[in-house]
């Protein structure tokens, strides 16, 4: 299966490569290059087509749509955001198509995105899957190391010259452009095709200045960081609360062996700071709307994710009304939504001064420590619940860790933890 993915990836790649080349040309007027890097590669259609087949291929016709759609757009306008920031341009513009968002998103791409995703995942991934097999089992492997090598080579030479700090920048700057040369000659087989020409038009925008002499100003790391395991505390307690008043029962929520904290709230807070900060501004329903549907992806691929890793779901809503999979429901993905307004509304900006109030030296102390230790929380707790995994499947203890998670976290410690634990059948 890891090696289809990987095969899954390059021609999702290639052909996003190849629909990118056709709209520039017909658009612009002349080739060229959409991808990120110098090959004849687009690998966010890669990694979405990946991510697509390995976590909604499930899905029935109609929610792999919506699915595909959400998805999609979010990597877009993720993707839009970190090439304006590094490379302080703008590589496409739907401002001008109504319904749109910074200009990176808009209604009718977003359609168009899921469509694409629901003919890649139930018709041309059993096209492409079944030309790879029809090459020979080992010379396939061969390929796809090759292909491999090849993208790494073409990432790690764009990134050494545009950091400029290489020791034989020529030697790169050779690797670049016989890159480049790739993708020209096929680039303008492909224009010729279309028989058009295209011109530059990308504006240059440039990348917003943190305020100096505050700790943590803006969206920053340290920011992030400690949001997160804030977020982690207060979605313990808060889902702790709520089951004690719906189910009259005090019951863990952790999702951590020590202390209480959920990873699942806390990643929440994170990514839908970063994502939403910008508009923090903008009316209560557009971020009840934006916490919706982002909140009901994000619970969805946690899901999803927990049940690959660990065989085990930590959470079933298959009795509630109006639920896909028992992963979410509707009335949740609204919880997630008044939570994103409650946040923005009213949370964040009182935590935001906070953190901000920190001296500096202090403040980085407290995030290292923070990531120290919840680094080493989730490591021991991905140790404890994947040898309980294997405790269910009768594995003896035959190494050293194994021996410490059956002392330390026995099936007992580990059901008190995540008391709604679910394995799944294989």
């Amino acid at each position: 299966m890891n090696y289809e993915l990987m095969w899954l990836f390059f021609m999702g790649s290639f052909h996003g490569w190849i629909l990118e080349t056709v709209m520039a040309a017909w658009k612009n007027k002349r080739f060229t290059n959409r991808g990120l890097v110098n090959g004849p590669f687009c690998v966010l259609y890669g990694i979405v087509l990946a991510a697509l087949t390995l976590f909604y291929s499930e899905l029935s016709p109609f929610w792999l749509f919506w699915g595909s759609m959400i998805l999609a757009t979010v990597a877009e306008w993720l993707a839009g955001h970190w090439i304006e920031r590094f490379y302080h341009e703008k590589w496409w513009d739907y401002s001008h198509i109504k319904w749109n968002l910074d200009g990176y998103i808009c209604l009718p791409m977003s359609l168009l995105w899921g469509l694409l995703g629901l003919v890649c995942v139930k018709w041309l991934n059993k096209f492409w899957l079944g030309m790879f097999r029809l090459i020979p089992v080992n010379a396939g492997h061969v390929v796809l190391w090759i292909l491999l090598a090849a993208l790494a080579l073409d990432i790690l030479a764009t990134l050494v010259i545009l950091s400029g700090k290489a020791e034989r920048v020529r030697e790169w700057e050779q690797v670049d452009r016989w890159f480049t040369r790739v993708s020209g000659r096929l680039g303008e087989r492909v224009y010729i095709l279309v028989n058009r020409r295209v011109e530059r038009a990308y504006p240059r925008r440039a990348e917003e200045k943190a305020e100096e002499g505050v700790f943590a100003s803006g969206c920053s790391f340290y920011k992030i960081v400690l949001l997160f395991f804030i977020g982690s505390f207060l979605g313990d307690i808060v889902e702790t609360i709520f089951c004690r008043l719906t189910a009259g029962v005090w019951m863990s929520r952790s999702s951590l062996v020590w202390g209480p904290f959920s990873i699942v709230w806390g990643m929440a807070i994170a990514f839908v700071t970063v994502l939403l900060y910008r508009y923090r501004d903008r009316p209560s329903m557009f971020l009840f709307l934006a916490g919706t549907v982002l909140g009901g992806a994000y619970e969805y691929l946690c899901s999803v994710m927990t049940e690959l890793m660990f065989g085990t779901v930590f959470w079933d809503y298959s009795k509630i009304p109006f639920n896909l999979g028992g992963r979410i429901n509707l009335l949740y993905c609204f919880f997630w939504g008044f939570a994103a307004v409650i946040w923005f509304k009213a949370l964040y900006p009182r935590f935001s001064d906070w953190i901000e109030r920190l001296p500096r030296r202090a403040g980085t102390v407290v995030t290292w420590a923070v990531i120290l230790f919840m680094t080493c929380n989730m490591a021991v707790s991905f140790l404890a619940l994947v040898r309980q995994d294997e405790r269910s499947r009768g594995v003896p203890a035959q190494s050293a860790w194994q021996e410490v998670m059956d002392e330390r976290f026995d099936d007992e410690r580990l059901n008190r933890i995540y008391p709604n634990a679910i394995k799944v059948a294989e």
